[in-house]
Parts: structure tokens; sequence; C-alpha cells
């Protein structure tokens, strides 16, 4: 049960091979930093990039400073390996060479 003026969100890391997940009980007015320090002291040394990994709530991209709602998946992106323009640019040059043999 959730205390009067606190809410609970999920903070998430997602690899390829595993999804972690934190449930962390916060104060009404407290921010996506807030919501990731405490999923940090739950978490421990896991190998998350708590402070340079970009935010978002439900897909969407989020500054650390917003404040979530009661319930929000607070999630921490992966750097994309390769900048998805650059990978299909990559992959059309490869067709065309492709037919031009």
């Amino acid at each position: 049960m959730v205390e009067a003026g606190c809410k609970r969100c999920v903070v998430v890391w997602a690899l390829h091979e595993r999804q972690r997940q934190w449930a962390v009980e916060l104060p009404l007015r407290a921010s996506i930093q807030d919501a990731l320090e405490a999923a940090r002291r739950l978490a421990g040394d896991e190998g998350v990039p708590w402070e340079t990994a970009e935010t978002g709530i439900y897909g969407e991209p989020h500054p650390r400073d917003s404040v979530p709602r009661d319930g929000d998946r607070i999630e921490l992106y992966r750097p994309l390996p390769v900048d998805p323009r650059e990978g299909r640019r990559a992959r059309v040059q490869k067709l065309r060479r492709a037919q031009r043999r």
C-alpha cells in the first residue's frame, strides 16, 4: 500500500540478454532523477549507467527533472550501436553495389 503523499514508479534498464527493474516509492513531487537515485540504492553495483543514460517514461524521452506520475515506468536507454539512418544508408549502398555486379 502506498502512503498518502507518495507514489510508486518502476525504474527499468534493459540489455539484450536481460531486463532489470526496481520498484521505488517516492514523494509526489519527486523527479526522474530522484527515482533513479532510489533505484540505484536498491540495485547496488549492477553496471547501470545511472549518470549518463538517456531517460524516458513509457518510451517517450523525458529529461531527468521531469516529474513522473504514480505508476509510471521510468526507462534508462542504451545508446544505439549504430545510428538507424546511417545503418539504413549502409544497407542501401551495399544492395546497390550488389545489383551492379
